[in-house]
């Protein structure tokens, strides 16, 4: 996590200010490394290898989820 993270390297100014920064930066690198990222040693993904998800996902997938619930989540303030 380290590697493609600077948030968690040591001596860098990378770091999150507030938790629950980080616990979103948590969130989006878990659902990338399961479901986009692909493994050599089986040539797909975590998600794929489990059956979860037949297509490897790209950012737009990732994302869509989010701003949906978004758009949502600001619907019902007003």
């Amino acid at each position: 996590m380290r590697l493609h993270m600077k948030r968690y390297a040591r001596l860098t100014a990378a770091h999150s200010k507030k938790i629950e920064n980080l616990v979103h930066s948590m969130a989006l690198y878990a659902t990338w490394y399961n479901f986009a990222r692909t493994n050599s040693a089986v040539r797909m993904s975590p998600a794929m290898a489990a059956r979860l998800t037949g297509t490897l996902w790209d950012i737009g997938d990732i994302v869509k989820p989010i701003e949906e619930w978004d758009v949502t989540d600001k619907g019902r303030e007003q």
